[in-house]
């Protein structure tokens, strides 16, 4: 059977935040009969390109994980996903909580050897926050009012108010701390960071070749290099799995990752923080009524789509996903099918006789997306709603969620400890995803603003209880399910700890036998 990694909770009182704890187990030591050498290259099996090079911009979770290992960011998470030093120390925070000064660790280069100072740090946190830059988490650093350097090796960060999740959002890859001297144009092509590893050179929709930075500051990487193979699919992956040409993978699909295992490759199964969902745009013309979404809602079981999709391997879940603050996913109107309770909506809004609309689905993001959206496409007729498909390769797709040009998505989104890093950015009037989401309010914007204004783990909880209830009472999406991720080892491979937001933030340690 596959080892399996389940998530538990734990409290950070200092931060006011709950995450995520993970039991992790390295792979059985064993030999695949492979030339690799010890020192590596380690080549890691990736579904789909990692096209996006930018840290800031990068959404699609192949590109994260990627960019996770050539950069760095002020703080990092720790396999637990609590916040911990970086390339800074954690911050003294002033009393009022509204001044942190963060001390970065002396001697930190990039990987071409140049000085990482205050400098980089102030630039790449402006550039964040400058909505040219269209950066993910602008939004999530939206309370910061100033920062400066005081010196080479000090960064104070002021905020216009107390901010609870600022440390988480100073922890993710979509903060990290690029070089002020070089042009994004040319790190849209060739990344320069301070990870473990530096940027070596990309073939699109085949490779993507990384090299050890030996100056690393946290210590001597593991591997001399690391290859992202671009393999779409599955059975490909597996048979490269099988023959040791591929040395780790991550699949989405039990089945198919059950006949990956063999006496060379171990797996692993870890519960995730992400959840599917159909994207509805509330400001689109056809989602714009309330009864209209409602309805699309109640004709839809998510059971059957977890049952169907993701072959039982998931939990039906609400809107929020971080554990301790997690969604009641019975807290919803419709908590199970009801076709007369849709009908009833179609009629309150007018559509009696149904209504056609268009998803735009993904290839290559991830397996299930196909399987879902034709259940969901099934579950709805039955209801006299068409859902017609409109399937995208992943660029193409991204393009288009990122621009808000679809009336619905079939979508997998990430999540984290802190909701407030999850949802801020989609659903308040100011969000950079906004026109992703297509659904705000005042009321939400009020309660953003709350949940984040307080250290109180039992006053940010009944906060995202409230958003979580104004999310799905006007359903703004149909939440479905968080799955599972199978990682895929050899038996060469010691020394990975998956986590649950689906980062490789442990591969920097790995080594093979």
């Amino acid at each position: 059977m596959p080892t399996r990694h389940r998530r538990t909770t734990r409290h950070l009182i200092a931060a006011g935040t709950v995450v995520t704890t993970v039991v992790t187990a390295t792979a059985c030591s064993g030999t695949s009969g492979s030339s690799k050498g010890a020192d590596g290259p380690l080549v890691f099996g990736i579904s789909a390109d990692a096209s996006q090079l930018l840290p800031w911009t990068a959404t699609a979770i192949q590109s994260q994980q990627v960019l996770g290992q050539v950069y760095s960011s002020l703080l990092e998470q720790d396999n637990h996903l609590l916040p911990g030093a970086g390339l800074a120390d954690m911050p003294d925070v002033s009393k009022d909580g509204k001044t942190y000064t963060f001390t970065l660790r002396s001697g930190l280069t990039f990987t071409d050897g140049s000085t990482l100072d205050s400098s980089d740090v102030k630039y790449s946190i402006d550039k964040v926050l400058d909505p040219a830059t269209k950066a993910v988490a602008r939004t999530s650093l939206s309370a910061v009012k100033s920062v400066s350097a005081p010196d080479a090796h000090r960064i104070v960060i002021k905020l216009k108010k107390p901010d609870a999740s600022l440390l988480a959002a100073l922890s993710s890859v979509n903060t990290a701390i690029l070089p002020s001297n070089k042009p994004l144009a040319s790190l849209k092509k060739k990344p320069l960071g301070s990870g473990p590893y530096a940027y070596k050179s990309r073939k699109p929709n085949q490779s993507i070749s990384l090299v050890r930075n030996p100056h690393f500051y946290r210590s001597r990487p593991g591997l001399s290099a690391l290859e992202f193979r671009v393999i779409e699919d599955q059975n490909s992956m597996v048979s490269a799995l099988r023959s040791g040409a591929v040395d780790m993978a991550i699949f989405d699909d039990y089945v198919t990752t059950k006949t990956a295992k063999s006496d060379n490759v171990t797996i692993q199964t870890v519960d995730q923080l992400n959840y599917h969902a159909l994207q509805m745009r509330p400001d689109s013309s056809t989602f714009q009524n309330t009864d209209v979404r409602l309805a699309i809602q109640c004709a839809i079981d998510r059971k059957q789509v977890v049952k169907t999709a993701a072959l039982g391997q998931g939990d039906v879940v609400g809107p929020i996903t971080s554990p301790g603050y997690a969604s009641d996913p019975d807290a919803r109107p419709c908590p199970s099918r009801d076709l007369k309770a849709a009908k009833k909506h179609l009629a309150a809004a007018g559509k009696s006789d149904g209504f056609t609309f268009t998803a735009i689905v993904p290839q290559g993001l991830y397996s299930s997306a196909s399987d879902e959206a034709q259940n969901i496409q099934s579950q709805l007729a039955s209801a006299g709603i068409t859902m017609k498909i409109e399937t995208l390769d992943s660029s193409a797709y991204v393009d288009r969620w990122l621009a808000g040009k679809f009336d619905a998505a079939i979508a997998l989104n990430g999540a984290g400890a802190d909701p407030a890093t999850t949802y801020t950015r989609y659903f308040t009037s100011s969000g950079n995803f906004n026109k992703v989401a297509g659904y705000h309010s005042e009321n939400l914007d009020k309660l953003f603003a709350d949940g984040i204004a307080t250290t109180d783990i039992s006053e940010r909880r009944e906060v995202y209880q409230k958003i979580s209830r104004e999310l799905e009472d006007k359903a703004a999406w149909v939440w479905l399910y968080s799955g599972r991720q199978y990682i895929a080892t050899n038996t060469r491979v010691h020394g990975f700890q998956p986590v649950t937001d689906g980062s490789l933030q442990s591969l920097w340690e790995t080594t093979l036998a």
